[in-house]
């Protein structure tokens, strides 16, 4: 016998089968919340240096001897002392580690440290002449019988890859420099105050991040992987947080050398700031939050080193933090942001629409 069911039906059923459905469920225990985030290991404060000063050389060797103990802890062990100055720019001072930053850090290590010494850099336009414009030559000079030299990593061409995330949130294999993943290295960060035009601010997450990626200016084959991090405000501080991960368990010191900053147009086409200030830490990203602190930025605003926190890379929390030296109120000066800083800070917003290209 053939059934016929009318529209009516059809709706009657589904009713009915729906609020069986929603009876059943109601009548299983609720599903537990989602599990809040690990609180972080509370654990020993990380030690930073802070020095105020007349003199460059003698404020960054002060800063690395108030964390002098810590330091030699992580020295041991290793074979080569890789230092990794800031060359954002090959022919602009301001924008780019002074030598006497360097020359401070060897002093330092002079009575500590007596194997090779390699000062390597992947500047975003020729190390080469930037080891030549800044004078880099002459500082290997002065220490004579010591085994320092220079090496523009672009030019060796060594490198590790790495997958990040690229403009439009496609993988891209990232080559960064071999040097800078090498376990038996110490790798020291001589890096600066400055903003930046994408980060807000650029210290010493940002120098080693951004100056591992390599480029190759060759006719044959072209490119330059710094690019793929500059694809918009949320991507970038990501990126970053995963090229930290990649590189952080071979770093030895942060150092910045704050004793001319610069503020507004970073991280090359800004104005100088008088700060006369060393920092110092076995812990990059808690230098870093001091320095943030020292140019008046709210620490809330830094994405990419709130993420290094929570991805285990350093203590950015300032209660994990024991500073020795100064007190950053008695040495604070207001650095003026990029003038870009209102779309910088989109990243910490929802994501309405694909975020701005800056930088």
């Amino acid at each position: 016998m053939e059934h016929r069911f009318s529209r009516r039906d059809l709706f009657q059923t589904s009713v009915g089968m729906y609020l069986a459905a929603k009876a059943a469920r109601a009548a299983e225990p609720a599903a537990p919340p989602a599990p809040a985030p690990a609180p972080l290991a509370a654990g020993p404060k990380v030690a930073v240096g802070l020095v105020k000063g007349d003199n460059r050389i003698a404020n960054i060797k002060s800063a690395l001897e108030l964390i002098d103990a810590d330091i030699r802890r992580k020295l041991v062990g290793k074979k080569t002392v890789v230092i990794k100055p800031n060359f954002v720019s090959s022919n602009k001072q301001l924008a780019a580690t002074p030598a006497d930053a360097v020359r401070g850090i060897i002093d330092y290590l002079g009575p500590r440290w007596k194997g090779p010494i390699v000062i390597a850099e992947s500047s975003a336009g020729s190390t080469t002449e930037g080891f030549k414009n800044y004078h880099y030559n002459e500082l290997v000079k002065d220490f004579p019988g010591r085994d320092i030299k220079l090496v523009d990593l672009n030019e060796e061409g060594l490198y590790e890859t790495i997958p990040l995330l690229d403009g439009d949130l496609h993988v891209q294999m990232c080559r960064l420099a071999k040097r800078l993943c090498d376990p038996e290295a110490f790798v020291i960060s001589a890096g600066l105050l400055k903003t930046h035009n994408v980060l807000i601010a650029t210290l010493n997450i940002k120098n080693m991040t951004l100056g591992a990626p390599l480029h190759n200016a060759s006719k044959e084959k072209p490119f330059n992987d710094k690019r793929i991090f500059h694809g918009g405000v949320r991507q970038t501080h990501y990126d970053v947080m995963l090229t930290a991960q990649k590189l952080s368990p071979n770093w030895g010191i942060g150092v910045l050398d704050g004793y001319e900053g610069m503020e507004g147009e970073g991280p090359s086409q800004g104005t100088p700031v008088a700060s006369r200030l060393a920092i110092a830490s076995t812990d990059f990203v808690a230098a870093d939050r001091i320095a943030v602190e020292c140019m008046g930025i709210d620490p809330e605003w830094m994405g990419y080193l709130r993420y290094c926190e929570q991805a285990g890379v350093g203590a950015y929390d300032r209660s994990r933090i024991e500073l020795r030296g100064e007190q950053v109120a008695s040495v604070q000066k207001k650095y003026r942001l990029h003038n870009d800083i209102e779309l910088e800070l989109q990243w910490r917003g929802p994501l309405t629409d694909l975020p701005p290209k800056l930088g």
